[in-house]
């Protein structure tokens, strides 16, 4: 079975350490799915703007190394192993994700693409499927998870007001709302579960083009560092 590519992401998270792990838990990303020939015409598109969610099916192109039977999910602190098929590992069979985002605007000039919004996807992201998300068939209220009942508790974030500015001087073509977007990346708390925040550590990402730093300071993370990135800053 050989399965082609549709369409490209361009995202504002540029590697995959930081990615939320569930996407709407940062319903501030933004990304551009950019759609490839021959499937880059109005027509694949049209009435899509009818939906305010989408079902994206894409591949872990980043994941290195082999699937296991068994993992070790970042929700159980990386010490509890379990089936592969019950947890959202990107160490997969077939390295295929889905994530369910927010549909912002359908652009067709100069170039076919989907702005979405609680997007979860690295710069460079194969799309292999995009449909609608249908709330009365998608939905299901009754449904339970015993090992993420609710998403975990959100760390609290401090942005020391200079570099506060520097995020809301931030525009983009998406309209991302950076000052927003680092205070719902913090929150999740990125650095392995398995780790003990270490004060003197300063752990960084590539977010919107800039390297952003912080550290955990009195179980706080406190944004240290907001620098655009070279390879940006060039471009």
């Amino acid at each position: 079975m050989n399965i082609t590519p549709i369409a490209i992401t361009h995202s504002c998270y540029g590697e995959k350490f930081g990615i939320p792990r569930q996407p709407q838990l940062a319903d501030a990303s933004r990304a551009s799915i950019e759609l490839l020939p021959p499937y880059n015409t109005p027509d694949t598109v049209a009435g899509l703007e009818q939906h305010s969610h989408l079902w994206v099916t894409f591949q872990f192109h980043q994941v290195a190394g082999q699937w296991s039977p068994k993992v070790r999910p970042p929700r159980l602190g990386g010490n509890k192993k379990l089936g592969v098929f019950a947890t959202r590992s990107p160490f997969r069979p077939n390295n295929i994700g889905l994530s369910a985002v927010r549909l912002i605007e359908v652009r067709t000039n100069p170039k076919v693409e989907l702005i979405i919004g609680g997007a979860d996807l690295v710069d460079g992201t194969p799309i292999l499927d995009i449909k609608p998300y249908i709330p009365y068939a998608d939905a299901i209220p009754t449904a339970t998870s015993d090992l993420a009942e609710q998403a975990p508790p959100a760390a609290r974030v401090q942005i020391p007001e200079n570099i506060l500015q520097t995020a809301k001087n931030y525009q983009d073509n998406w309209g991302t709302d950076l000052p927003k977007l680092i205070h719902q990346v913090l929150a999740q708390d990125p650095k392995p579960a398995y780790q003990q925040p270490d004060p003197e550590r300063i752990y960084g990402m590539a977010l919107c083009g800039f390297n952003l730093q912080w550290r955990y300071n009195s179980g706080d993370i406190e944004v240290v560092g907001l620098e655009k990135l070279e390879r940006e800053a060039a471009s």
